[in-house]
C-alpha cells in the first residue's frame, strides 16, 4: 500500500514539474540579466532582403540551443516554405561560445560574440550578426472610425478585463460589444519559458466573435503548424512562420468577414479572414469552414465579442482597436 502511494505522489510531482517546466520571464531585462540563454538567443542575418542565409536561435533551457540556417535569408524578407531549412543544435560553453552541428554533420556553426558563423560541407557560408526586427504595424494608430479596445489607461470595454503596468493580461477577457465584420489590430507579448515545449510555451489566442481562434504561441523557429502562431486553429497553417523571439512585441492585423445567412436563417456564405503577423501576409483570405476548438458561441446570424484566451501563461497585449464594416 505504502509502495502505491509512494508512486502515485512521484507521478503527481511529474505531473507538476510537466505543467510548470522551469522558470518564466514577462520582462526583458529581467531576462537577459538572470538568464544568459536569452542573449544569445534571436535572429541572426539581415532584416532586408538580399541576404543569402539567416539563422534563427531557439533557447531550450541550462544552455542548450536549436539553430535553423534559413536559405535566402529570414522569413519575410527571403526565405520561404519550399526553401532549405537545416536544423542545428548545440550547448553553450563555459566562455559563452554554443558550437552548433546539424543531425547528419554536413552542417556546423558557432555563435560567438553576438554573431553566428555557418560552414556546409567545411565551406563557410558567412557570419551574421545578431538583428531585431520591429513589425511594420507596431504602434499603429486607429483610424478614424476605430473604437479602442485598449490602449494602457483602462479595461472599460472588456469584461474580466485586468491591466497589469499598462498592459492588458490574458486573463480570458472578452469585449462587452459585439462585431460582425471588422479590421482588427492587436500587439502581443509571449513569455520567454526556454525549459517549455509546444502548446506550454505561452499559449494563449485571439478569437473572432469567439467563435474563430487565431493562434498566439512562442512558435519562433518552428515549422508554422496551425496551433502556432499565425495559425487559424485546427484549420490552416501559416503560409509562413513570421514569429518573433519571446518578450519581442509583434502583430497581428485581421482582416474577417463574417458569415451571412438568408432571411430563414440557413447559411448561405461562410466567414472568411485574412490574416498579417508582423506585417506579412500568413492567412490569405481564408474560407472558415467551422468554429475552432474552445468556441463559446455557435454558428448564426448574431455578432460576438472578441475574446483573449488564457490558457494559464502570461500573454500581455496592448494597442488594441478595431473597425467595424
Amino acid at each position: 500500500m505504502r509502495s502505491l502511494f509512494v508512486l502515485f505522489h512521484l507521478m503527481s510531482l511529474a505531473v507538476m514539474a510537466a505543467a510548470e517546466p522551469g522558470p518564466t520571464w514577462t520582462d526583458p531585462g529581467k531576462a537577459a540579466a538572470e538568464d544568459p540563454d536569452f542573449v544569445l538567443q534571436g535572429e541572426y542575418g539581415s532584416a532586408e532582403p538580399g541576404g543569402q542565409w539567416g539563422v534563427q536561435v531557439v533557447a531550450l533551457g541550462g544552455g542548450a540551443f536549436d539553430a535553423y540556417l534559413l536559405e535566402g535569408g529570414l522569413p519575410g524578407v527571403g526565405w520561404t516554405r519550399g526553401r532549405l531549412r537545416v536544423k542545428l543544435s548545440g550547448n553553450r560553453e563555459a566562455d559563452g561560445t554554443v558550437p552548433l552541428v546539424s543531425g547528419d554533420g554536413i552542417c556546423k556553426g558557432t555563435i560567438r560574440g553576438g554573431k553566428v558563423t555557418v560552414s556546409r560541407e567545411g565551406k563557410e557560408l558567412g557570419t551574421w550578426p545578431k538583428v531585431e526586427r520591429m513589425s511594420p504595424t507596431l504602434g499603429a494608430k486607429p483610424p478614424e472610425g476605430a473604437v479602442v479596445l485598449f490602449d494602457g489607461s483602462g479595461v472599460e470595454e472588456w469584461e474580466q478585463g485586468v491591466m497589469k503596468n499598462g498592459l492588458l493580461e490574458n486573463s480570458d477577457p472578452h469585449t462587452k460589444r459585439t462585431f460582425g465584420s471588422y479590421r482588427l489590430h492587436v500587439e502581443f507579448r509571449t513569455p520567454y519559458k526556454p525549459f517549455a515545449r509546444g502548446q506550454q510555451r505561452g499559449n494563449s489566442g485571439v478569437y473572432h466573435q469567439w467563435r474563430y481562434e487565431t493562434q498566439v504561441l512562442d512558435s519562433f523557429g518552428l515549422e508554422g503548424e496551425d496551433n502556432e502562431t499565425g495559425g487559424v486553429y485546427k484549420i490552416s497553417k501559416s503560409l509562413l512562420n513570421m514569429c518573433y523571439p519571446p518578450l519581442a512585441w509583434q502583430t497581428y492585423d485581421f482582416d474577417f468577414t463574417t458569415a451571412k445567412f438568408d432571411g430563414a436563417g440557413q447559411l448561405t456564405a461562410k466567414a472568411r479572414i485574412t490574416v498579417r503577423l508582423n506585417g506579412v501576409l500568413v492567412q490569405d483570405d481564408l474560407e472558415l469552414p467551422t468554429t475552432t476548438g474552445g468556441a463559446k458561441l455557435k454558428l448564426t446570424p448574431e455578432p460576438g465579442p472578441i475574446y483573449l484566451q488564457s490558457h494559464g501563461n502570461p500573454v500581455f497585449y496592448r494597442n488594441l482597436w478595431i473597425v467595424p464594416r
